[in-house]
């Protein structure tokens, strides 16, 4: 797929970046070459690779998903800066 000078400028006003006349051959050619190494990154082949939540090998940590009743409002409200009547005080922000 290539851009060219007529794409390029729609691309710009729906992205509302201003861009002159002589700049749109330059951003035709950033986007050529953009769809160019997306191009490149479809022709590897992936087949087997183990899809990656991080770049190093980890596992991500698990808990126990379990039902409490609750109860633990003074713990909550611990590390509250400001706590009143069991709820968080938070300044007014609407007049």
């Amino acid at each position: 797929m290539s851009i060219d000078l007529e794409t390029a400028a729609r691309v710009a006003k729906l992205a509302r970046i201003r861009v002159d006349e002589d700049a749109l051959p330059a951003l035709a050619q950033e986007f050529n070459t953009i769809l160019g190494f997306i191009e490149q990154l479809g022709e590897v082949d992936v087949e087997g690779v183990e899809p990656m939540t991080s770049v190093t090998p980890m596992r991500l940590k698990r808990r126990a998903d379990e039902v409490t009743a609750g109860g633990m409002q003074e713990r909550v409200l611990s590390n509250a800066p400001d706590a009143r009547e069991g709820f968080f005080a938070v300044p007014k922000v609407v007049e």
